[in-house]
């Protein structure tokens, strides 16, 4: 009997909604710091790209920050973003009925994010048992996505090669690092108005096509 397919899950907007979040806090922040910026912004130029990525652009556009200026804004970006998602955070809808189906397989979140980013979100929406210690943070791992490493190195971990693995992701460097890392990609695209599937991979617009679009994908 084949073994189930193993299913590697971005975390922000694929697993729990907190990238409208991410946005107020960014918008919050980043402007006390003398950068010019916008929860809209970021949703419309900047989902799922590292945080470090997003400051060099604006400083490219606006200047520079002063020196030491980064950890003590990027503290205060995640320390932030820890309250709120504590209080706030809550899973994408449809998803906990869609990770309960697919309960016999292997699952991993592999994210852009940092670990305690990742584990905090996990348990603010109640997911955290769905995947235990699984967890891959780019920031552990040393590679961003849209580089494939993220994700493959997650299916290694896992004990898996790529052609077993699906990507489920919201962000276009996700749905990209999948396509690339040679595995199937599954774009939950929350956006359709404003976004493409890229060529590859497969589109659905809520957590509840997942059962069914993985149980095509076995063999």
């Amino acid at each position: 009997m084949t073994p189930p397919l193993c299913l590697l899950f971005d975390s922000d907007g694929t697993l729990v909604d907190s990238e409208i979040l991410l946005a107020e806090v960014m918008g919050e922040i980043l402007p006390a710091f003398g950068l010019p910026f916008s929860a809209r912004q970021y949703m419309e130029e900047f989902r799922g790209v590292r945080f470090l990525t997003i400051i060099e652009a604006l400083e490219r556009r606006h200047g520079a920050l002063d020196d030491g200026r980064f950890p003590l804004m990027e503290g205060e970006m995640r320390g932030l973003m820890e309250r709120r998602m504590r209080a706030e955070l809550k899973p994408i809808a449809g998803m906990p009925a869609a990770l309960d189906a697919l309960a016999t397989h292997p699952k991993a979140v592999v994210s852009n994010g940092p670990e305690a980013k990742i584990r905090c979100a996990m348990q603010s929406a109640g997911l955290a048992p769905h995947f235990g210690d699984n967890l891959f943070s780019a920031y552990t791992l040393n590679v961003w996505k849209p580089d494939p490493g993220l994700y493959r190195q997650a299916a290694t971990a896992m004990g898996q090669p790529p052609e077993r693995c699906v990507v489920i992701d919201d962000a276009a460097v996700g749905v990209a690092a999948g396509l690339a890392a040679g595995m199937r990609v599954i774009h939950l695209n929350r956006f359709p108005a404003e976004e493409t599937t890229p060529e590859g991979a497969i589109a659905i617009r809520h957590a509840s096509e997942l059962p069914a679009v993985i149980a095509g994908l076995v063999p």
